[in-house]
């Protein structure tokens, strides 16, 4: 990305570094173009629960081994943030209820905005730093008098949907060094700076779960065994372990037999689920949504009916839609063609092309 400032030897950066590839190079690159660069490692809430295997990927120990190197062999300093009790309150805690509440939540979008850039860039200002720099491949451009964001060079890498949420005046203090770059060239420059972490695999996981999603979900909630019905007929085919455990248009987990079966409705006062049968069934697609919370990257929410494309999720092709007031926090979203498996709790994040515009949580109509 380009620089925000020129004369960057007296500008302090402070680099979340979890001891992967790309906050490794987003370190050496920031040196490299005259910042004073500190690291910070930060300390995120496991489930101790899980014994031995209790575990967060973001910060293991290994992790940690691996960033003390980088940081050792660029020349700069680590330190070591405890975020773990915040950690838990705002991103698990949170997790847990919206999934409680019938609702699939983004556990990225509210750490990227409560704890990983959001806490630790006031942490950082407190200290003295200008900035906080990341790893996530997104960019950062001045736009009239404002920074905003937009879209990575790489588009399979691209991470402007998770961070949405964030304001004109914290953007102004954000870096993102491999918002120009694609992983292939990003793990070439780790190869060229001699960083032992090149070859490191990721991982897309959600960080806090030692293991499967769902037995995460079943040792945290109370949970009620039900009926699943055929939601055209209502003949029953089986038990759900728990409304929690689905989401609308999953496949996996249900029942065998005479399927596959595609969960399409919830009834929570009965307590039954209801399934399809078919992967494009009209009751999988809707045209509107509501978006709760909505945060605009300009600052100021669009006076008139917004045309322009809205992700659902992430990973999913933007597609064009309209977007007009309900209230000040709260917004219709009207797709010009029916999206499939519309989920509540996910975000929706619009886009003029390669800019984030802004983004809410999802409410079906």
């Amino acid at each position: 990305m380009k620089q925000k400032n020129s004369k960057n030897i007296k500008k302090k950066v402070l680099v979340a570094m979890s001891g992967g590839v790309d906050s490794s190079v987003a370190a050496q690159l920031l040196k490299n173009q005259g910042y004073e660069v500190a690291g910070v490692f930060l300390h995120f809430w496991k489930d101790e629960s899980a014994g031995e295997k209790a575990e967060n990927r973001c910060c293991s120990l290994e992790s940690l081994m691996d960033a003390k190197a980088v940081a050792a062999k660029i020349g700069i300093p680590l330190y070591t943030f405890n975020f773990s009790e915040k950690f838990k309150k705002a991103v698990v805690d949170n997790f847990l209820g919206e999934y409680s509440a019938g609702r699939t939540p983004n556990p990225c979008v509210v750490c990227n905005r409560e704890i990983k850039i959001g806490l630790l860039l006031k942490h950082a200002r407190a200290l003295g730093y200008d900035y906080v720099a990341t790893g996530h491949y997104l960019n950062i451009k001045k736009v009239g008098r404002y920074y905003q964001l937009f879209k990575a060079k790489d588009k399979n890498k691209d991470q402007s949907y998770f961070l949405y949420t964030f304001k004109p005046d914290e953007l102004s203090h954000l870096l993102f060094p491999l918002g120009g770059f694609n992983k292939p060239q990003v793990r070439k420059l780790a190869v060229k700076f001699a960083l032992k972490v090149a070859g490191k695999a990721e991982s897309q996981d959600i960080c806090f779960l030692s293991g499967d999603h769902n037995n995460f979900l079943k040792k945290y909630l109370k949970l009620k065994p039900g009926e699943i019905r055929i939601l055209e007929t209502g003949e029953k085919i089986g038990e759900h372990l728990g409304l929690p455990l689905y989401t609308i248009g999953q496949r996996r987990g249900l029942v065998g037999g005479t399927g596959p079966y595609y969960v399409a409705k919830f009834d929570y006062a009965k307590n039954i689920l209801y399934v399809v049968k078919n992967w494009n069934e009209d009751i999988l697609y809707k045209s509107e949504l509501i978006a709760k919370k909505v945060n605009w990257l300009s600052g100021v929410a669009p006076r008139k009916i917004l045309k322009c494309e809205a992700v659902i999720r992430y990973g999913h092709k933007a597609v064009k839609c309209t977007v007009s007031a309900k209230n000040k926090t709260d917004f219709f979203v009207k797709f010009n063609q029916a999206q499939r498996a519309i989920t509540p709790g996910q975000s929706v994040v619009f886009y003029d092309k390669k800019q984030v515009l802004g983004g809410g949580v999802i409410a079906v109509l």
